[in-house]
C-alpha cells in the first residue's frame, strides 16, 4: 500500500530548504554615507552564488559585514538559521564560514605546505605550537598535502609562497581557507588581476569545489560568473537591483544601466 504524502516535512528536509546563509535588512552607514542598504540575501545550500556590481556597489563591504570584520548599522545575519550578528569574526569562522581576500594573505616566506599546515593548526585548539619541534606538526602533513592536491598544488608543496606564480598563489589562499574545514566559502574577487590562463584555472577549481561546498563570491569577471554560478545577486549603490540566473540579470535594463549606462552594456557573454 502506497503511503499517503504528508503535509509535514522532515527536520532534514526543512533544514535543506532553509538558506545556509541569509541577511535580513543588512545596512552599513559610514558618517552618513550608506555603503550597504537593506541587503536581503539568501544563499542556498550547495550553490555557487555570485555577488556582482559596478565599482563602489558595496560588494566587499557586504562581505566584511557577513564575516564580522565590520559591524552593521542595522539588520541581521543568519547562518544555518542561527543569528550570528553579535558574534566576533573568530567565532563565525569556527562555525564554518570562511573567506578569502582580494589581496593575497598567505605567508610569503613559508612553503605552500607550511601555509596550509598553519591553517590546520587551528583545529588543535588555541595554540599554534610555534615553540615546539617541527615533528609535532608532521602529523598534519598528510591532510595538508591532500588539500594542496585538491587545488592543484601538490607538486609545489615545498615551494615558498613568494616563488609561486600569481594564479597559484591565489589557489594556495583557497587551500588555506579549505584547511579551516568550512561549510561555506566566501571568495572575494578570486580572479582579480589574473591573466586569462590563470582565470580559467581558478574558475575550474571553484567549479569543482562547488560540488562539495556552498560558495558565495564577489567577482568582476562576468564570463566566469556566467560559466559557473547558479545564482547572481546584483548590487548598485549598496542596494540589490536584480537577482536570478545570469542570463536573466544580464538582460535586465536596470543592471545594464548600472554597469555602463545603457543597453548592450557588454554583460552578455
Amino acid at each position: 500500500m502506497q503511503r499517503a504524502p504528508t503535509a509535514f516535512k522532515t527536520a532534514e528536509a526543512a533544514t535543506n530548504d532553509m538558506p545556509l546563509l541569509e541577511t535580513i535588512g543588512l545596512t552599513k552607514a559610514f558618517d552618513g554615507f550608506i555603503a550597504v542598504q537593506n541587503l536581503n540575501l539568501k544563499v542556498s545550500r550547495g550553490s555557487i552564488h555570485a555577488l556582482i556590481g559596478p565599482n563602489g556597489a558595496g560588494k566587499t563591504t557586504s562581505f566584511n559585514l557577513i564575516t564580522k570584520f565590520i559591524l552593521p548599522s542595522a539588520g541581521r545575519i543568519l547562518f544555518r538559521g542561527v543569528d550570528i550578528t553579535p558574534l566576533p569574526p573568530v567565532i563565525v569562522a569556527r562555525q564554518g564560514l570562511a573567506r578569502s581576500f582580494q589581496i593575497s594573505s598567505v605567508f610569503p616566506h613559508l612553503t605552500a605546505l607550511e601555509n596550509v599546515r598553519i591553517a590546520l593548526q587551528r583545529h588543535r585548539g588555541e595554540s599554534f605550537d610555534l615553540w615546539r619541534s617541527r615533528r609535532i606538526l608532521d602529523v598534519l602533513n598528510d591532510e595538508a598535502l591532500a588539500i594542496l592536491s585538491r587545488v592543484g598544488l601538490a607538486e609545489l608543496s615545498d615551494h615558498l609562497a613568494t616563488e609561486l606564480p600569481y594564479g597559484r598563489k591565489r589557489a594556495l589562499e583557497i587551500a588555506t581557507t579549505l584547511a579551516l574545514r568550512p561549510e561555506i566559502l566566501l571568495l572575494d574577487e578570486p580572479t582579480a588581476g589574473m591573466a586569462s590562463g590563470d582565470v580559467q584555472m581558478i574558475s575550474e577549481l571553484i567549479k569543482g569545489l562547488g560540488r562539495e561546498y556552498t560558495i558565495l563570491m564577489v567577482e568582476h569577471n562576468l564570463r566566469m560568473v556566467s560559466d559557473i554560478c547558479d545564482w547572481v545577486t546584483v548590487l548598485a549603490r549598496g542596494r540589490v537591483i536584480a537577482e536570478g540566473e545570469y542570463g536573466i540579470v544580464a538582460s535586465n535594463p536596470t543592471v545594464q544601466e548600472a554597469y555602463l549606462g545603457g543597453v548592450d552594456a557588454g554583460l552578455k557573454v
